[in-house]
């Protein structure tokens, strides 16, 4: 096991305690309607990914670990020392904006300069320890070029540099992918994948796009109406959602509902045939390519989950065609065009669903 995996093995016990080194926090904030309660911990070398929906509280969980919004309730530890009223400022922390907030008038050189000059550092060490952020990021040809000369990876480099030229003990990524065209944030990820696994602190990273989360992150941490819905590593979430939330941006089917045995009544629906064997409360999950769609009731199929249903959308999905069904189970499956084209689907077209018991998942809920 990896030096990560045994501090997310440890963290998982119920029996451990926070870590004095590293991140404590339980954040609350209220501002009007919105509450935000999420409880954060993190040891060193470890990055956790807030993921959630817009306006489900991440930014503003953020902030408040930068000091920008103050707490109106709960901590704020960073290797043992309370953070909840030092001024921004002053906090160890390095911040990665999304839009990166690079000084214009400044060249790439001074931008990462600034921050260990506002540490009290002098011009020439600042400028020292800049080059040496900016040979590491690869950019040192492009010490001199002010940020309107910078491509928008090369820019991101440098607002990383600028963050990490602090020596923080927290950093902190806002959605730093964000702002890339598709080619660029593909070999910007795999960069900022290699700087994070460096980094000897605790980082957090905000974003809505699971794939940015999985790929960087050690620990995901679901944020949904300002509270932690679900937590855990990249692959136990992607594997064992508990909110459609989370089942939509893995790409699953996800239902819940009471399991007897094999069955499973569904809260909302029919029964559903799994081959996990268990008893009470449950989710069922699986991906809309194990659903196989037919014109007309199929004989001679081997599937024990068969429903009628109803095209209720198709929309291109990468290569395939994504069809949106509902009738007496609500589901999404995927088809090759041809598939689709064969089958004329169009809104509203009948059509019979099966999905076999062996490519399902079941869990306790």
């Amino acid at each position: 096991m990896t030096h990560t995996g045994e501090r997310k093995a440890a963290m998982d016990s119920p029996e451990v305690r926070p870590p004095e080194d590293g991140l404590d926090a339980r954040l609350v904030v209220d501002r009007g309607a919105f509450r935000l309660d999420v409880a954060l911990t993190a040891a060193p070398g470890e990055v956790v990914a807030l993921l959630g929906p817009n306006g489900a509280g991440k930014t503003t969980a953020l902030r408040a670990l930068a000091g920008l919004v103050p707490l109106t309730g709960g901590h704020l530890r960073l290797d043992g020392a309370e953070l909840d009223r030092t001024p921004p400022e002053s906090r160890p922390v390095g911040v990665v904006f999304q839009d990166y907030l690079l000084f214009p008038h400044l060249t790439a050189l001074d931008n990462v300069a600034f921050g260990p000059r506002c540490r009290g550092a002098s011009k020439a060490e600042a400028r020292t320890r800049a080059a040496g952020w900016l040979d590491r990021m690869g950019l040192a040809d492009h010490a001199s070029a002010r940020p309107r000369r910078l491509s928008g990876g090369q820019a991101q480099r440098v607002a990383l540099a600028r963050a990490l030229a602090t020596h923080p003990r927290l950093l902190l990524l806002d959605e730093p992918l964000a702002a890339l065209d598709a080619r660029t944030r593909l070999e910007v990820r795999a960069q900022l994948r290699r700087h994070l696994a460096e980094f000897e602190a605790v980082a957090v990273l905000v974003t809505h796009d699971p794939l940015d989360a999985m790929v960087l992150a050690d620990r995901l941490v679901v944020v949904e109406d300002g509270a932690v819905v679900q937590e855990g590593g990249p692959a136990d979430i992607a594997r064992r959602p508990r909110t459609d939330y989370i089942a939509q941006l893995v790409g699953l089917n996800l239902y819940r509902g009471r399991a007897d045995g094999h069955t499973v009544r569904l809260d909302a629906g029919p029964g559903l045939t799994t081959t996990e064997d268990l008893a009470g409360p449950v989710f069922v999950a699986f991906p809309p390519s194990a659903v196989t769609l037919y014109d007309a009731r199929p004989t001679g199929s081997s599937a024990r989950n068969l429903w009628r249903c109803k095209v209720a959308g198709l929309e291109s999905h990468g290569d395939q065609i994504r069809v949106e069904l509902t009738g007496e189970l609500a589901l999404a499956a995927d088809l090759t065009t041809v598939a689709a084209a064969e089958l004329g689907l169009h809104p509203g077209a009948p059509v019979w669903a099966t999905v076999k018991a062996t490519q399902t998942h079941a869990y306790p809920a």
